[in-house]
């Protein structure tokens, strides 16, 4: 079964009891049993949904796993992984990445014993020389946010198989319409929901999907016993969501490419990040690791004035200002004050985030209507 079949099809079925075709909103905190422990596989709702379980079957397709857990949020997602390792443990993760992932690490874990070491991973040799039998983790982001560098899933998945160490990636920025880790070696793949997979900007979730059936047995432990789960609302509109995601994603990454073109020959724009233009320095990764480019841009403006770049900001029509990303509209955001703000400021430029850096969401309005809001903003 192709994708586009998958994401419309894939793990769900018509209600059995009335034949509607969307999966129904189950409501409900507990479940009627025959007898005590006798029920029709659902207890309590903080344990199985079915409307969620539609949803983790969906996802479960998309990337080609064979297990699917959905969460309240990306980050419940990030903090159930998290509660897989004990003190002394330690972390390997991209220094380019989302700035929520580093505080729960740094503020949160951190505090209770866990190590974390943040390198750059563009170059796989590099997590060959951090890498230490206390390591127990890798966590990738590919595309990373919000600089869109390229890791080399597979290279580095070679490198944690050899070291018995569990590789997590997160696809947000990719989805899985444009990249499937699972099938380069990743152990874990995580989505926050909210973003490309709902589509909508109406829903907060996020999931993990995966293939080892112990791992996976002691993720649910970890959710049923903290109880970071998504309501069926929830569940209901991020299905709804997943119908669309292959024509979104593009339109997404045909108006990307686009807006990236078009920003890299403006005289006021010094740099553009897209992994879909050749003089990326993963441009040629990127091709061979995923089916399309993605739908995000950043870029700076020349003299790395902040005032000029908040101006910018500040004089979108059609692009909005504010976090996120990945729904239907066009998105601008300040990465440095916003997304990131939580990583120290030497942090975010030792790693190359400056200040002055502007990222895009590129929703599917008209492309033409974008770029004239861009010269307008831009000047």
């Amino acid at each position: 079964m192709k994708f586009a079949t998958k994401a419309i099809h894939a793990g769900i079925e018509p209600d059995p009891t009335t034949g509607a075709i969307m999966t129904p909103i189950y409501q409900t905190s507990t479940y009627v049993q025959e007898s005590p422990g006798k029920h029709k596989g659902y207890e309590y709702a903080r344990t199985q949904n079915p409307t969620r379980t539609v949803l983790q079957n969906n996802l479960a397709a998309l990337e080609n796993g064979q297990h699917g857990i959905c969460y309240a949020s990306g980050l419940a997602a990030t903090d159930a992984i998290l509660k897989l390792f004990k003190p002394g443990d330690e972390i390997i993760a991209s220094n380019d990445l989302y700035g929520g992932t580093y505080r729960i690490m740094v503020r949160v874990f951190q505090e209770y014993g866990l190590k974390f070491k943040f390198i750059g991973l563009e170059n796989p040799s590099a997590l060959e020389t951090a890498i230490t039998p206390a390591t127990k983790m890798v966590w990738i982001e590919t595309p990373t946010n919000p600089l869109l560098r390229i890791v080399d899933i597979q290279s580095i998945a070679a490198i944690t198989k050899a070291k018995n160490t569990l590789l997590v990636v997160d696809n947000t920025f990719a989805s899985p319409y444009l990249q499937n880790p699972l099938d380069l070696g990743a152990d874990i793949v995580l989505h926050s929901a909210t973003k490309y997979l709902g589509g909508h900007s109406d829903t907060v979730m996020g999931a993990l999907i995966l293939n080892d059936d112990e791992l996976t047995k002691r993720l649910e432990f970890i959710q049923n016993a903290c109880g970071a789960v998504p309501g069926p609302q929830d569940c209901f509109l991020v299905l709804r969501g997943i119908k669309t995601l292959h024509i979104r994603m593009q339109r997404h990454c045909e108006n990307a490419l686009k807006i990236a073109q078009y920003l890299s020959q403006h005289p006021k724009v010094s740099k553009v990040n897209y992994p879909g233009l050749e003089n990326h320095p993963q441009h040629e990764l990127a091709k061979r690791q995923m089916r399309g480019f993605g739908g995000m841009v950043s870029f700076e403006l020349h003299g790395d004035s902040l005032p000029e770049a908040v101006r910018v900001m500040e004089s979108f029509q059609v692009f909005s200002l504010g976090e996120s990303l990945g729904g239907v509209e066009s998105l601008c955001t300040h990465p440095a004050s916003m997304t990131h703000a939580s990583i120290p400021k030497e942090e975010r430029e030792k790693n190359g985030l400056k200040d002055t850096l502007i990222r895009l969401s590129v929703g599917i309005e008209d492309v033409d209507d974008l770029i004239k809001d861009l010269e307008r903003a831009i000047g």
